[in-house]
């Protein structure tokens, strides 16, 4: 009895299945029935299929509502996964035998192609596997940028401290060169300095000679210069007459 209360169940679960369209046929016969998207989506002209008229804006505006994504792709995938086809190149048009206007109760013998599932798995996988590839090329990219950023604000560093160090070693020159003609400077005033003072010294000991007696005493200022001016009266001379004792008118009487 067990056994066949388990077959039962199982027939009866399969029966159900058959007697439930799919909820993604539900949810796109349910936006080719509403009016309201007849500009975006509707049925053809005698209704044996439907026509998106707008993939951009279905995309958009309405994938996202029923199907929890906005990838026109993916949802003409699905499409073919149960038995669609395009009829026409010049715009999205989808026929099914089972899929007609005014026939809901048709969706329950729609059935879903394995061969076409398996194929909607190993493009799902591509699509995760193109995601992920591109995540990956994103984040190499950003390392990328982010290194090339890191070197140049390296370079541009080294640019500006480059700057600083010549502005700093044409400061240092310049105060090289003050102080080296600073330093010229103090020994050519040092220089003066010295000749003049071996000058002075030689003066003194001229005048400490003669402020002294013959015997070693010592003589008045007034002393010192009245004896230099006899000298100098001694030795001038006029005509090559000596001006000395006697004068010039003098010598003329006696004669």
């Amino acid at each position: 009895m067990e056994p066949r209360s388990g077959q039962n169940g199982s027939a009866l679960l399969e029966q159900v299945k058959k007697s439930t369209p799919p909820p993604f046929l539900l949810k796109t016969y349910m936006l080719v029935e509403d009016p309201q998207t007849d500009e975006v989506i509707s049925w053809n002209a005698d209704g044996s299929g439907f026509v998106v008229w707008q993939p951009t804006e279905f995309a958009r505006d309405l994938l996202p509502t029923l199907f929890k994504h906005s990838n026109f792709s993916s949802f003409v995938r699905q499409l073919n996964t149960y038995g669609f086809h395009k009829v026409t190149t010049a715009r999205w048009e989808f026929r099914n035998g089972m899929f007609l206007k005014g026939k809901k109760e048709l969706l329950c013998e729609i059935r879903r192609r394995k061969a076409c599932a398996n194929r909607q798995d190993r493009d799902r996988r591509r699509d995760h596997q193109t995601s992920s590839d591109n995540i990956n090329a994103g984040a190499d990219e950003d390392r990328r940028s982010s290194s090339s950023e890191s070197s140049l604000s390296e370079y541009s560093n080294l640019v500006d401290e480059n700057e600083s160090l010549k502005k700093e070693n044409g400061a240092l020159s310049f105060e090289l060169s003050s102080m080296k003609r600073r330093c010229k400077e103090l020994l050519d005033l040092a220089s003066k300095y010295a000749i003049r003072n071996n000058h002075s010294s030689s003066t003194l000991t001229i005048t400490g000679n003669n402020n002294r007696h013959g015997d070693g005493s010592n003589i008045t200022e007034e002393e010192a210069i009245g004896d230099v001016v006899r000298k100098e009266e001694k030795g001038l001379k006029l005509f090559g007459v000596r001006l000395g004792d006697g004068d010039l008118y003098g010598t003329r009487k006696r004669m």
